[in-house]
């Protein structure tokens, strides 16, 4: 269980310097700088630490997916960015993908 613990702070980590990267305008600004710096580093020692139990093809497919679904949710609720119908849609199949993985394969559970 803290495999997936671990798995789930490196996608929040992640999706936040991902945040802060935009905030960064191009490493010009030094807070916003710091927290990708910060937040890639913390978010690669927690997917490599998951490494250890789960096999690195679902880790990264759930490390992916997720955090490209909550980057585009950060992106229309704090930088007023736009999601049309096919990307709802995009994101909808990305997190059924997710699901399908860690309820329906014995590749997750090993």
């Amino acid at each position: 269980m803290k495999n997936w613990i671990f798995l789930g702070v490196a996608i929040v980590a992640e999706v936040l310097a991902t945040s802060a990267l935009k905030s960064s305008e191009g490493f010009t600004r030094l807070v916003p700088s710091v927290l990708v710096v910060l937040g890639y580093g913390i978010a690669f020692y927690f997917l490599a630490l998951t490494l250890k139990v789960i096999p690195v093809g679902v880790a990264y497919a759930i490390w992916a997916g997720l955090g490209i679904v909550l980057i585009a949710l950060l992106g229309w609720l704090v930088f007023g960015q736009k999601l049309d119908m096919p990307a709802i849609l995009g994101m909808l199949l990305i997190i059924s993908g997710v699901l399908v993985i860690n309820l329906f394969s014995q590749t997750a559970s090993h």
